[in-house]
């Protein structure tokens, strides 16, 4: 079994406390990700929510907030079900540029083995591809 990470940049023309509402407010996370069940605050626990087939609402991604240094970095713990609870890290850091913003994520902790892991790690790594168009549009607007 071997630990396994994804790395992801990102360029934005707005600011950083722009982004940061991006990733850290409620309403602004039910943009470009899920929706939340309140702001991410340090220490605190979070879930991000999906509607079941029923209308019920479901966990679809949660963790506690780790580290929160406004507006330069981020980090989280966080599972989804395919990970069946193993907890991971993704850690976020918002760096100015010239115009805007460069924001690296880095997703961490992927515990693989088997012949799903390079598809479970893949499956991951486009569902982050499809966040980060959403974010990307999100931000622009």
């Amino acid at each position: 079994m071997t630990s396994s990470s994804l790395v992801k940049t990102v360029m934005f023309s707005a600011s950083r406390e722009t982004v940061w509402a991006f990733l850290t407010e409620k309403d602004k996370l039910a943009i470009w990700f899920h929706p939340a069940d309140a702001d991410l605050v340090e220490g605190n626990e979070f879930a991000l929510l999906g509607t079941n087939h029923d209308g019920t609402s479901d966990r679809i991604c949660w963790g506690s907030v780790l580290e929160m240094d406004r507006p330069s970095k981020l980090k989280y713990s966080f599972t989804i079900k395919p990970l069946g609870g193993h907890m991971t890290t993704v850690t976020w850091v918002l760096e100015e540029v010239h115009g805007g913003t460069k924001l690296t994520m880095t997703h961490e902790g992927f515990e693989v083995a088997g012949d799903g892991a390079l598809g479970l790690l893949k499956s991951i790594d486009a569902g982050w591809d499809e966040h980060f168009a959403k974010l990307r549009k999100a931000v622009a607007t």
